[in-house]
């Protein structure tokens, strides 16, 4: 059961290390964090600011995700993903998200999800 109302606001941050998971090498050393990979974290982050405000029976897909990934993290360091609801229209939702490092911001943008039913296991 949603513990409280979904109204704009809401927010939820992810911390994690770049690991080998998260990293492309083709730039040469340990690796940095892969654009696919900060994309992941910031989805997951949107997903966290508005789950527990849901039914049990809903939950939310993404539909459209724009983001801009201009700085670079290296393996090994934290990075902080956090996503804040905006906009509620009907079922659609709209957050903005960004990326920090240790030292500076890396990415942002903004991410659109849709409220749908969740099929019930038989």
């Amino acid at each position: 059961m949603a513990s409280e109302p979904l109204t704009p606001g809401l927010t939820a941050e992810i911390t994690t290390t770049v690991d080998d998971t998260l990293v492309v090498r083709h730039m040469g050393g340990d690796g940095v964090l892969s654009t696919p990979s900060m994309i992941g974290l910031m989805e997951r982050a949107a997903i966290q600011a508005v789950q527990a405000h849901l039914p049990e029976d809903q939950t939310t897909v993404g539909f459209e995700v724009n983001v801009k990934h201009f700085g670079v993290t290296p393996k090994g360091q934290k990075v902080v993903v956090r996503a804040e609801l905006l906009e509620i229209d009907g079922r659609k939702l709209r957050f903005k998200i960004e990326a920090r490092d240790e030292n500076k911001q890396v990415g942002d943008g903004t991410h659109r999800r849709a409220i749908i039913q969740v099929q019930k296991k038989t």
